[in-house]
């Protein structure tokens, strides 16, 4: 026993270690070696697993995207050949996306939640599977994409079941709410279940404010605000150009929000609140009978005698 604790220490400072160094396929492997050591993670070994194969996902998530984008390109002008040259390569980033997203769901079925006894460590893990199935959902076709795309629910499915035990204001509970509502977007398509779940969400948590933590504040209501940000991109009145704006989560906090065009502060806002109101800001009534969503470019909190002074820049 001394052994697999001098090892599980040893694997989690070279996880630390690559982390620090951006070199993430060995900070994968590390925390692989910790999950197969088939001990129930720590909150923080949890977060490294996650940190690590989101950005080793994460850079090949984007690679097939500008791929496919040339693709579209190179296709619009006849350029046949190029389109062959391209596509044989969106094949290679295509299979790498494969082995990763296998590779995290064959630990996650046979030794992480085989392995966790805490509902936050079962709703974790199940949230991973439905992230990583969504991802082979992205770019797989046919039957493929329909497998992928069965699984992730299911899996989101198990998480949210395990979820009920967990506060509605819990960063976990908040973050499954975000990805969930992604994939009924993006993979099924169903804007109206996005819009119901992730408003149930939001909702959920604002009825139980007063439960926050001091510990998980930031971390929810970050997800809630991206929960009303995506909430505000798919009803719009043209949601296509929100479709690269689409927010999702990982570990307790946005990690992998995409891009925000045409971003520009016009107004700065100062508030003094309490706790229990701290999404104050997360509307702004800019028309009549309207209220609007805005993103919040910058946040800086600063507590003093049980006061929040929330400093944050928004766009019109």
């Amino acid at each position: 026993m001394a052994a697999s604790s001098a090892e599980r220490e040893n694997f989690i400072y070279v996880a630390k270690l690559a982390e620090q160094a951006e070199r993430y396929d060995e900070m994968v492997d590390a925390m692989n070696k910790v999950a197969k050591l088939d001990v129930e993670l720590t909150v923080e070994e949890r977060n490294l697993l996650s940190v690590g194969y989101k950005n080793v996902v994460g850079s090949r998530r984007a690679s097939w995207r500008i791929l496919s984008s040339i693709q579209q390109k190179e296709e619009s002008r006849g350029n046949e050949v190029h389109v062959k040259q391209i596509k044989e390569y969106r094949q290679k980033v295509e299979t790498e996306l494969s082995n990763i997203c296998n590779d995290i769901m064959t630990v996650i079925d046979e030794h992480l939640i085989p392995s966790s006894s805490a509902g936050e460590s079962t709703v974790f893990y199940y949230k991973m599977k439905g992230d990583y199935y969504r991802y082979l959902a992205e770019f797989k076709s046919g039957n493929d994409k329909k497998e992928a795309a069965d699984q992730s629910l299911k899996a989101y499915q198990s998480a949210s079941t395990a979820a009920e035990d967990l506060s509605p204001t819990h960063p976990i509970r908040l973050g499954l709410a975000l990805n969930f509502s992604v994939f009924y977007y993006e993979i099924m398509n169903s804007s109206e279940r996005a819009c119901h779940l992730a408003k149930q969400a939001f909702d959920e948590a604002i009825s139980e404010l007063d439960s926050l933590s001091e510990e998980s504040y930031k971390d929810s209501t970050l997800i809630m605000q991206l929960l009303r940000d995506n909430l505000t991109l798919w009803t719009s009145d043209n949601p296509e150009d929100g479709e690269n704006e689409k927010m999702e989560i990982t570990k307790s906090g946005a990690e992998d929000a995409e891009a925000m065009m045409n971003v520009v502060p016009s107004i700065w806002l100062l508030e003094v609140c309490s706790k229990d109101a701290m999404i104050v800001l997360a509307s702004v009534l800019l028309v009549p009978g309207k209220v609007v969503m805005n993103h919040i470019l910058e946040r800086q909190y600063f507590c003093s005698h049980g006061m929040l002074v929330l400093l944050c820049s928004i766009k019109l």
